[in-house]
């Protein structure tokens, strides 16, 4: 690992610090060095707060360092004016000279144009310096800019035997069957605090009455989004006790009052539902979604091709008849142990 590696690595472990709460920006990290010494850093923790330049500049308590210095960024630093002012203009106020950038960035606001403003006034410029793990940090980043859709994660538990769900019927009472243990299930609450959003069809919001919320790790509670294509989910439900905003995808005109933070879209269900939810997602700027359910809406978005990540909890757990769990053709990238419990992770 060369000198400019160790420091976008570095700058990479601070953005990190940005998980789950940097939406919708991405996650950066920047790191300023004089002399292979560290003498400010920072990242960006929320958006409309400082970006991570600015607070590793800030970060220095010498100015007068700067100029001899070399500032990391594992984002090209911004270069128009949003809630905060651009990076770049801050840069070069500030007389760095030296600028190492991991990966440009490909939202259109920016694409090229800090690491050209940089260049015209007089810096030295390097981009590309751990590129690949640059581009795997703001995955989700680059997915919602590159492919106008968020960055999709599946996830279900499913039985040894390749069940989502027992048979219900008028008598089964709205609540889970549950398959993973408590481990698991703390590990999907982990997942809930980093992702933007979560995405439950109408059968498990009925069958279940999820409130789709982090209760077993810190974090913020995800943006629930539910389909509910003839608004059959009660008005009493936990997705509509108001806590989190919560957006319906429906056919039919809403028939529940205002002011719950509810958000009703109109889509055709007659028609490549998953490209039409990914397009709903895009306009309400949802970078990242994970898909719990139920076992049609996620073996749609499985047949569309419309996904990034699944995450699938195998319970030590035997249902013999009910629900089959959706089939994923290929084989698992890695496997985990959780306790009883064995976690498949595929990446498409």
């Amino acid at each position: 690992m060369n000198i400019h590696e160790k420091y976008i690595k570095r700058c990479i472990d601070l953005a990190k610090n940005g998980l789950g709460v940097a939406y919708p920006n991405p996650m950066v990290g920047s790191v300023i060095v004089l002399n292979d010494v560290i003498i400010g850093e920072g990242w960006h923790r929320k958006a409309g707060e400082p970006h991570a330049e600015v607070n590793a500049i800030n970060s220095v308590e010498d100015k007068s360092l700067l100029k001899k210095a070399t500032i990391y960024v594992s984002l090209e630093p911004c270069s128009h004016f949003g809630k905060t002012p651009p990076c770049a203009n801050l840069i070069v106020k500030n007389g760095i000279k030296n600028v190492v950038i991991g990966v440009v960035d490909t939202n259109s606001k920016v694409s090229g144009k800090g690491i050209e403003y940089l260049k015209k006034n007089g810096c030295n410029v390097l981009v590309g310096v751990l590129e690949e793990e640059c581009l795997e940090l703001n995955k989700r980043f680059f997915t919602f800019h590159n492919k106008k859709r968020p960055y999709i994660v599946l996830k279900w538990a499913e039985t040894k035997d390749g069940f989502i769900d027992k048979l219900r019927d008028s008598n089964s009472e709205n609540s889970p069957n549950w398959i993973s243990n408590q481990y698991s299930q703390q590990h999907v609450h982990k997942m809930r605090a980093v992702e933007q959003a979560i995405l439950v069809g109408t059968t498990t919001a009925l069958n279940d009455n999820p409130t789709l919320n982090v209760r077993s790790w810190y974090g913020n509670n995800p943006i629930r989004i539910v389909l509910d294509r003839e608004l059959k989910i009660p008005n009493n439900y936990n997705l509509f006790n108001g806590n989190v905003q919560t957006i319906v995808i429906t056919e039919k005109k809403p028939n529940i009052s205002s002011g719950i933070n509810v958000i009703f879209e109109e889509i055709d269900f007659s028609n490549n539902v998953p490209k039409q939810i990914c397009e709903v997602l895009y306009k309400n700027e949802i970078h990242a979604v994970i898909i719990e359910g139920g076992s049609q809406t996620l073996q749609s978005f499985i047949n569309n091709n419309l996904w990034d990540e699944a995450n699938i909890f195998v319970g030590d757990v035997l249902f013999s008849k009910g629900l089959k769990a959706p089939i994923i053709n290929k084989e698992p990238n890695e496997i985990i142990k959780i306790s009883s419990d064995t976690l498949k992770i595929f990446r498409n």
